[in-house]
This record gives structure tokens, sequence and C-alpha cells, in this order.
């Protein structure tokens, strides 16, 4: 799994409107669609949906966002892909890297913003803890991290022991100079064995660091 704060690293730029009233069924679409909606974490059950969906609109070139496939526009291959796939979590991850490299909220070929694509998949599962991590890293770049550590939050409610969420959350924490829980976060991620050591530097750095169970994982 890619370390979040990694696959969106940059600064999301131009986020308008803020606080997009995406909870608006009215505003974002009734889930309903052609073909789906399916449910990413049912995938494996759901293999040949999935397989038409990718190898027509969700390929290589479209996660990497080199080009569109089935339209001159990415931004409509992932339109489709999600609409069909509302949680589908890769392409979820490379609508955020298309708005921050469009430096635009609504970037050509999608039907909605891109918050409303969270809002649908929030809607159509909202028990998948790794779409609650990608709006996470989303409100964060924008600058929204009270509204990002909420997310993510919930991601650590639905799936406790994930150490990246840990790390994550303890990054969050740290970025709002929430430094004991930071503290905690990272002993909690390190004691998962979380493999970078980039929160504990952070934490040894302004003297907040407690050591504790993660005492082992050295600086790097």
């Amino acid at each position: 799994m890619k370390i979040l704060s990694i696959f969106v690293a940059v600064t999301l730029f131009a986020l308008s409107p803020t606080g997009i009233a995406a909870s608006n069924k009215n505003y974002c679409g009734e889930l309903k669609n052609a073909f789906g909606p399916f449910d990413y974490l049912d995938r494996f059950n759901l293999k040949d949906k999935l397989e038409i969906v990718e190898a027509y609109h969700f390929t290589y070139e479209v996660e990497n966002l080199v080009r569109g496939v089935s339209s001159v526009n990415i931004g409509a291959d992932l339109n489709y892909t999600l609409r069909a796939w509302p949680n589908h979590h890769r392409a979820l991850a490379a609508l955020v890297k298309l708005s921050i490299r469009e430096k635009s909220t609504h970037p050509p070929g999608l039907r909605y913003p891109v918050e409303c694509f969270f809002d649908r998949a929030i809607r159509f599962n909202a028990t998948d803890p790794r779409v609650r991590s990608i709006y996470s890293a989303y409100l964060s770049h924008a600058g929204r991290n009270k509204e990002a550590l909420e997310q993510l939050e919930i991601a650590a409610d639905l799936e406790p022991d994930n150490a990246t969420t840990l790390y994550n959350l303890g990054l969050l924490h740290f970025k709002l100079k929430n430094y004991e829980k930071a503290s905690h976060y990272a002993e909690q991620a390190y004691a998962r064995d979380f493999p970078l050591p980039g929160l504990k530097n952070k934490l040894v750095q302004v003297g907040k660091w407690r050591g504790g169970s993660a005492a082992k994982h050295s600086e790097k």
C-alpha cells in the first residue's frame, strides 16, 4: 500500500467552492448508474465487471494521468470509472492527483466537482476506510486540516490496526501542533511496524518524542 502522505505530496491549489455542499445528493447526483454501481471492497467477487471498466476506462495511462483512453480527457475516464465503482480506491487517488495537476476542483471531463466523488463514495459505502483516508489527504493538501482529521479518525475507527492510518493521524496532529496526540499515534504506528521514521524525527526535533513502544525504531 502506498503511503498516503507520499502519493498526494503537493499542495492543492484553487480549491473552490470552500466547504462544497457535497452531502447534498441533488448536487452530487444519484448513485444509480447504467452499469453498476459496484462496491470496490467486493471487487474480487465482481472481477468480470471490474475488468470491463478498467480495460476501457481505467488503464495504466489513465491512472498515471498520461492520457485518456475512451475520451480525450482523462477526467472523462475517471468519471466513468467512479460512477460504476464509486469507491474505487486507485481511481479516487488518481482523481486527487489530477485535481492537483490541473489546479482545479472540476477538471475537464468530470460530471461533478472532485469533492462530490468522495461524497458519492461515502454515500455508497460509509464503512470503507480507504475512501476516508484518501479524502483526508485531499482535504489536508487543501489546507482543511480539521476536516481531514475528522475523516482520518473515521478511517481509524473503521480499521484500528492500520499502521498507515495511525501514522498519518500522527502527521496531521503534528501539523496542528497537537504534539501529545502526534506522539501517541506515532507510538501506535511504530508498534505495528510502520517503516518510515519521518514522524518520529519531527517529534524529536521539537522535543516531543516520548519513545515508548516505538523506541526500537532508530532514525535513518
